[in-house]
């Protein structure tokens, strides 16, 4: 899930790059977070499903984002087959980015981590 909400930021923004093996650039790591969240996992999901309250959370993921420490949702809903990925500021509990994904989407998001080793 990471490297698809980096790429989809970085497609956005015009500045999708050549990532080698292990490396990423822009702002946004894969490490585990040095620091602990304030908000935790169960307050943070609660806060995304009120961005989507007939969703069902399918992953969930602590990050850090452009130095921002984030809880990263990803939230089916009835009816549809997107996805809504909803990530919460995990020192504030604020919601930072609201994003939907098509089918297709996702499945190309899914193709680039598995070339990335995701």
């Amino acid at each position: 899930m990471f490297i698809r909400t980096l790429v989809k930021q970085l497609k956005r923004q015009g500045l999708l790059l050549s990532v080698a093996a292990g490396s990423l650039a822009v702002g946004t790591t894969m490490a585990a977070p040095q620091e602990h969240p304030k908000i935790t996992k169960e307050k943070a999901t609660k806060i995304a499903l009120t961005r989507v309250p007939d969703g069902t959370i399918k992953s969930a993921e602590l990050e850090t984002e452009h130095g921002k420490l984030i809880w990263s949702f990803d939230i089916s809903r009835p009816k549809t087959a997107n996805i809504t990925e909803i990530q919460v500021d995990a020192k504030k509990g604020d919601i930072v980015s609201d994003q939907t994904e098509t089918p297709g989407q996702q499945a190309t998001e899914s193709q680039e981590d598995k070339k990335q080793g995701g």
